[in-house]
């Protein structure tokens, strides 16, 4: 039992760490080893310098300013209800009764896996539009941080089932 709940506070601090890396890295799209984009910044390499030069991504179209702040309002929650979800557990563990289960605990992180998963599916689809440029897209690839937002999912998948599985012994 111990070797189990230890293993569900190491999943869940684990995709915590990935999902606010994935919110907040500068690494959605790469263009080349000199520009990235993600979901705040376009950014250029500056070798005079050896600094990243970041612009705000700029809206231009109707399209684009309303595909990206979904792509945005998809992200955030997922770190908060993640960061929630670790409170609450926390707090069911010293509060809860011999044999509750942690219900509530498993929602508030299954609740990151499904909105993590819809930023993933619009930021998949409507990568052209999101990324605002006229270049085509075979010349640049997905960053890390796409990627760890797409492992992000099933595992917070996971660890939510996990949790209402998880009844408290002592």
């Amino acid at each position: 039992i111990a070797f189990l709940l230890i293993s569900i506070t190491v999943l869940h601090l684990v995709t915590l760490t990935m999902l606010l890396i994935t919110t907040l890295e500068k690494s959605w799209w790469i263009w080349s080893d000199s520009e990235i984009t993600d979901l705040w910044y376009n950014c250029f390499h500056n070798n005079a310098t050896t600094t990243w030069l970041c612009s705000v991504c700029s809206f231009k179209t109707f399209l684009h300013d309303w595909i990206l702040y979904h792509l945005k309002v998809f992200c955030r929650p997922s770190v908060v209800f993640s960061s929630i979800a670790f409170l609450v557990f926390l707090g069911q563990l010293i509060n809860m009764s011999k044999g509750g289960l942690f219900y509530f605990t498993g929602f508030c992180q299954a609740f990151p896996g499904f909105t993590d998963f819809a930023a993933c599916l619009i930021f998949t689809f409507h990568t052209k539009v999101i990324l605002n440029d006229s270049r085509d897209l075979s010349k640049g690839h997905f960053g890390y941080c796409f990627i760890l937002a797409w492992l992000c999912v099933p595992l917070l998948l996971v660890s939510g089932v996990l949790y209402v599985h998880l009844r408290k012994k002592q």
